[in-house]
């Protein structure tokens, strides 16, 4: 596995900032609804039921912040959420299979992309995939795309307990040697467990690293 790259007084100061009051901001369903870019912004993709919401959830330490849901492709819209006004994590629509007519489906995917190509506030997207299952041929696109639009990305496997910890190490080093050639992926692959709080202070000292924010 990775050695930690963050040292314990790290991880300690973006716990605490990600204890400090956080709210839900607004969420967009059109392009010219997004708010004014004056915050530094991560956002989180990946295909529907990888478990965004439950990863912003466990990033904050509430349960109930973003909209969890059984139900695959539930988010429509570009929702946003403010940390104590210092930053802003955006949860984007899933992509693959979602129980949506294909004119839905393809409207709010649009609408995640639109995002990713012009938001000049976005300081890095996180690729969420499943761990249980890795990198699939579905993944390629999002990150063609990312690629393309030299938006800086970065693989986040989420569920990482559901699996034994041998063959968790063989589907982040599969990941990181898939993204080797990806001009805009980070090679940092974290793992991470929104049940366990696997990876999650790492995940939060990258997002304060990333965003610029200090206490």
């Amino acid at each position: 596995m990775t050695e930690p790259l963050y040292s314990e007084d790290v991880l300690e100061a973006a716990r605490i900032q990600f204890a400090r009051p956080v709210r839900f901001l607004m969420g967009a369903a059109q392009i010219e609804q997004l708010p004014p870019d004056d915050l530094p912004e991560v956002a989180f993709a990946g295909r529907s039921n990888v478990g965004k919401s439950s990863l912003i959830n466990a990033l904050v330490g509430q349960n109930h912040l973003a909209r969890a849901s059984n139900e695959p492709g539930r988010t429509r819209e570009v929702n946003f959420f403010v940390l104590e006004e210092k930053l802003r994590l955006v949860d984007l629509p899933g992509y693959g299979w979602a129980r949506a007519s294909k004119t839905t489906v393809k409207k709010f995917q649009n609408l995640g992309r639109d995002y990713l190509r012009g938001r000049p506030s976005l300081k890095r997207a996180y690729l969420l995939i499943d761990a249980r299952h890795g990198l699939k041929s579905v993944d390629n696109e999002p990150m063609d795309a990312l690629d393309l639009a030299a938006v800086s990305y970065q693989i986040i496997l989420t569920k990482a307990d559901k699996i034994k910890p041998a063959e968790l190490e063989k589907v982040v080093a599969a990941s990181q040697n898939a993204i080797k050639k990806r001009p805009a992926a980070h090679p940092l692959v974290i793992a991470t467990s929104s049940e366990k709080g696997l990876g999650i202070p790492e995940l939060r000292a990258e997002i304060m690293q990333v965003c610029g924010v200090t206490l």
